[in-house]
């Protein structure tokens, strides 16, 4: 089923289930379930980002420029000195 007509719950728990089975499909299913597997998850992963964008930002902290900010480092383009380095 295409993810874009699941419902928002379905998307979760379809995106919670793959992700559980991910190391098993890797170690253990063929090529072909293995690619089904991945293209799956993708499309789910994709929709998922679609709806819930502020969900799926990556946290600051990991972060390259995050990080640095966090230590007081220069962070390239952030910097107000006008330089980007």
């Amino acid at each position: 089923m295409d993810p874009r007509e699941l419902s928002d719950d379905d998307v979760v728990r379809e995106v919670t289930h793959l992700h559980e089975t991910r190391h098993e499909a890797m170690r253990g299913a063929s090529e072909s379930a293995f690619e089904a597997h991945t293209q799956r998850m993708l499309a789910l992963e994709r929709e998922y980002m679609r709806r819930f964008p502020e969900d799926s930002a990556p946290d600051p902290l990991r972060t390259r420029a995050g990080a640095r900010e966090d230590a007081g480092q220069p962070v390239p383009g952030r910097d107000l000195g006008g330089s980007p380095y």
